[in-house]
């Protein structure tokens, strides 16, 4: 099993341009102390349902891209106590509150969590055993979202599984109050683009082995897992 240290090279410490990113960053950075709330009133149960498809077992290294609260990434590391555990947010705020809680309620799990962009991530080709990236791809543009699933089929290792929670697109309500907080918020909110991932995900090389739709509190989410 490799080492932290093996697995991660510098990280970067250069600002991000001022770009929609960098505000979201923001958002969320200040968001930080109250955005636990929101992820379990709404995003619980996709979190359940994606861990439960994914094939994770003890003793893998998994990685989690963009673990805003830490919510599901205090479930990977509960279900890999004995691997290594890793996860990233733009936010630096988030990231940090997610560290600082996995390493108070697992003081024995090998774990990193640190401020990352998702198109650039500083890891070794083909690391991981698992990887999962949680209601990120919304607040991306469609070159950065084609980015990130680019590096993470470069960070999977062969036959190995991604798994994908989205916002749903199959509300017709929900998708027209989603577009105007979209519109006052981008930052926060971003866009739907759930229906356009499956696609993306194939033509980056996975094979997409299941797709699954749910709602919790009429909070519509697609939980995709892909295969390298």
């Amino acid at each position: 099993m490799p080492r932290l240290d093996e697995l991660v090279g510098e990280w970067p410490n250069a600002g991000l341009p001022m770009t929609l990113a960098q505000r979201t960053r923001r958002v969320y950075d200040h968001l930080a102390a109250v955005y636990p709330l929101s992820t379990m009133l709404f995003h619980s149960r996709a979190h359940r349902r994606a861990l439960a498809r994914s094939g994770v077992r003890d003793g893998m290294t998994v990685l989690e891209a963009a673990t805003g609260s830490g919510e599901m990434f205090r479930r990977l590391v509960r279900a890999n106590p004995s691997g290594v555990t890793v996860g990233f947010d733009l936010s630096p705020n988030m990231a940090a509150r997610t560290g600082r809680q996995a390493r108070r309620r697992f003081p024995a799990a090998r774990t990193l969590c640190q401020a990352v962009d998702a198109c650039q991530m500083p890891f070794r080709n083909e690391s991981f055993d698992a990887v999962f990236c949680c209601y990120l791809l919304e607040l991306l543009s469609g070159n950065d979202i084609a980015r990130t699933i680019a590096e993470f089929h470069r960070v999977l290792r062969p036959g190995c599984k991604l798994s994908l929670v989205l916002i749903g697109q199959n509300t017709a309500l929900f998708n027209s109050a989603y577009k105007v907080a979209g519109r006052l918020a981008p930052a926060f909110w971003g866009r739907q683009v759930e229906r356009r991932v499956p696609e993306l995900i194939k033509s980056a090389g996975f094979r997409l082995l299941e797709d699954h739709f749910l709602r919790q509190i009429y909070y519509p989410s697609r939980v995709l897992i892909a295969q390298k």
